[in-house]
């Protein structure tokens, strides 16, 4: 396949797989009254937590690999079954603990526990495919989920409850995991199967499980957890929110997938200077997209969101504010990787840290509007200080950036 092809497929490939998760939530939010979405959200936000984690530790590890031999074959097979036993025995645990517990965020924990395996196997299948240079097999996997998920969701009435919400999602993805499964078998059949390969001692994806814990999941812990002690209506004016503001994250993934090889055929010098030309156009863009919500009629919020939009468009300038400094800082550090990518995970611990501390900050002095206000604060610290560590090796003349490569990863000199 040629590269414009592949890069084609991938792009679409993330797309389709945003709008499934966009277009769930949105679906969800017109069945649900705004108590049931916040409950359904507060289990989807623990879904993309895992989600996270298993990307992170098991998918973009395998991402890196090079080459079509039987050792990649076969690790992109052992990848997914290490993911389906791992995803089982997690889910079957969260089922367990749920299972007797009363409320119906607790039956919604449960049916997410029973479709863990399905869900994130199929997330692991799509790593594979892309790893074999086969994107395009991974997009027709993702279009078929999203066909499967609509089709699924769209014959349920208003008041569904979250947790037959969670339980329909998640087996909607099996024929897409099927499909996968069988198109992968065909590519790696014969190869060794090691499911135990993923979690040998000092793996590239323990430290990306870190950075995602500090970048990501933190935040969104800290989410449910206001949710939990405080108001929980405000997972879902949150998460009601940040949905809108899908299509953004589409370009912020593409950018961080495509941004190194792209920056990398650049000299040095230039590196930076496009990195801050992808900064300002990703910014005016989440500006467009925030002012083009706010105008958005309240009819047509409605039909979105259903209940939960007259919150969550509370919310928007906010969120837009958080989205356009977002933009910046996910271009910065793309920079930071390219300059010394060792230096991102200070970075993400110490500012991911710092707005947890802004939204619960936030959240007592002004609520949900707060907290909102209180993670666009995290968000522009971030930025800044990533630009101000990016001048600072500019200035020092850095050289391009150590190579990546699945090997432990040794402590520096």
């Amino acid at each position: 396949m040629r590269a414009r092809t592949a890069i084609a497929c991938s792009v679409a490939d993330q797309g389709v797989a945003a709008l499934t998760n966009i277009l769930v939530l949105v679906v969800a939010a017109r069945l649900s009254g705004a108590a049931e979405f916040a409950r359904f959200s507060a289990v989807y936000l623990v879904f993309t937590v895992l989600l996270g984690v298993s990307g992170a530790h098991t998918g973009q590890p395998l991402v890196l690999r090079r080459g079509g031999g039987d050792e990649v074959r076969g690790a992109c097979r052992s990848a997914v079954a290490f993911t389906l036993l791992a995803a089982a025995a997690l889910g079957g645990l969260l089922a367990t603990v749920c299972l007797p517990l009363p409320g119906a965020t607790a039956d919604a924990l449960t049916a997410l526990g029973l479709v863990l395996p399905v869900v994130l196997g199929q997330d692991a299948a799509r790593y594979a495919l892309a790893t074999l240079h086969l994107p395009h097999l991974a997009l027709a996997g993702d279009t078929l989920r999203l066909a499967c998920v609509m089709g699924a969701l769209g014959t349920q009435q208003h008041g569904t409850p979250a947790a037959r919400l969670v339980l329909l999602w998640g087996l909607s993805a099996l024929p897409a995991l099927l499909l996968c499964v069988a198109l992968l078998h065909r590519r790696t059949a014969g190869t060794p199967l090691r499911p135990g390969a993923p979690i040998r001692s000092g793996r590239l994806g323990r430290r990306f499980v870190v950075e995602f814990g500090v970048g990501n999941a933190t935040s969104q812990l800290s989410v449910l957890g206001l949710g939990t002690v405080g108001d929980p209506l405000v997972v879902g004016a949150l998460r009601g929110a940040t949905t809108l503001f899908g299509p953004l994250n589409v370009l912020f993934t593409s950018a961080t997938g495509f941004g190194p090889p792209l920056l990398g055929r650049l000299p040095p010098q230039r590196r930076v200077r496009a990195a801050a030309a992808l900064a300002a156009l990703l910014a005016a863009t989440a500006a467009l997209w925030a002012t083009a919500l706010a105008l958005l009629p309240d009819r047509i919020g409605r039909h979105l969101l259903g209940d939960t939009w007259p919150t969550a468009s509370a919310l928007l300038p906010a969120t837009g504010s958080q989205y356009a400094a977002m933009a910046v800082g996910t271009s910065g550090l793309l920079a930071l990787r390219m300059l010394a990518p060792r230096a991102t995970l200070p970075i993400q611990v110490v500012f991911s840290l710092a707005a947890v501390a802004f939204l619960i900050g936030g959240y007592a002095l002004a609520g949900v509007p707060g907290a909102a206000w209180g993670l666009c604060l995290g968000s522009v610290c971030k930025a800044a200080a990533t630009w101000t560590r990016v001048a600072r090796l500019h200035r020092r003349g850095a050289e391009a950036p150590e190579p990546v490569s699945t090997d432990p990863v040794r402590s520096a000199p």
